[in-house]
C-alpha cells in the first residue's frame, strides 16, 4: 500500500499547485513547506520532521497542492496513495479523530503566529520560532540547546514576515544578551526557559 521514497537535500517533493495524488509521513530527515507571493518572494509556512503527515490538506479537501515542500536535508517517506488513505480513513475511525486533532492543533499554531505578528516585534518573533524550533529539533548539550537545521535568515525572515535585517538585527541583540550564539546553519541556546520568557516580553 505504501512504499517508501528517498529525497536528497534542495529536492521537491510536490510544488504548490500541484494535484495531490498522494500523502507522505516523514519517516527520516525535515522539510520545509512554503508558498511564493505574486511577486516570487519566498514566504516559509511550516517545517515538519519525523513523523509528520505532509499533503493531508489537498488529500482532504480534492485541491491543488497549497504550499511547496522541499527537503531541509536527505528525507525519507512513506507514499500513501490517495486513495488507500481515504480507504484507511473510512476504515479506522480512530485515525480519522487523529487527523483532526492534528489539524486542529495546526490551526491553533496558526492562529498563534497571527497573533504574535500583530503583537510582538521583530526580537519577539525571532525568539518565539527559535524556542519553537529547539522544543521541537533541539538536541540537548553541555553548551544548551543546539538546533542544527538548514534555514537561512532570508528564509527565518519569511517566516516571521520581516526582513532580512531585521532578523539579523534581532539575532545580534539576542547574542548580545548572552542568550545564545549562531554559526553557519546552527543556533545554540544557552537558557532555552530565558529565551522563551524574551519571545513573551516582546
Amino acid at each position: 500500500m505504501a512504499r517508501p521514497r528517498s529525497w536528497a537535500r534542495g529536492d521537491v517533493l510536490f510544488h504548490e499547485g500541484d494535484e495531490s495524488d498522494s500523502v507522505l509521513v516523514l519517516v527520516s530527515g525535515r522539510v520545509k513547506a512554503y508558498s511564493s507571493t505574486g511577486g516570487g518572494t519566498e514566504v516559509l509556512l511550516a517545517v515538519r520532521g519525523p513523523g509528520a503527515l505532509v499533503g493531508e490538506l489537498a488529500a482532504i479537501d480534492e485541491r491543488p497542492r497549497s504550499a511547496t515542500v522541499e527537503a531541509l536535508e536527505p528525507v525519507t517517506a512513506l507514499v500513501l496513495p490517495l486513495g488507500a488513505f481515504e480507504e484507511y480513513l473510512r476504515a479506522h475511525g480512530r485515525l480519522a479523530l487523529l487527523l483532526a486533532r492534528m489539524l486542529a492543533d495546526r490551526l491553533r499554531d496558526a492562529d498563534r503566529k497571527r497573533i504574535e505578528f500583530g503583537a510582538h516585534d521583530t526580537l519577539g518573533r525571532v525568539a518565539a520560532r527559535l524556542v519553537e524550533l529547539a522544543d521541537r529539533f533541539g538536541q540537548p548539550t553541555a553548551e544548551g540547546t543546539r538546533i542544527a537545521l538548514p534555514l537561512t535568515q532570508d528564509e527565518l525572515a519569511g517566516w516571521i514576515g520581516a526582513s532580512r535585517e531585521a532578523v539579523s538585527k534581532a539575532l545580534q541583540s539576542l547574542r548580545a544578551e548572552g542568550l545564545l550564539r549562531t554559526s553557519r546553519l546552527t543556533v545554540v541556546v544557552y537558557d532555552l526557559d530565558a529565551l522563551r520568557a524574551r519571545a513573551l516580553d516582546y
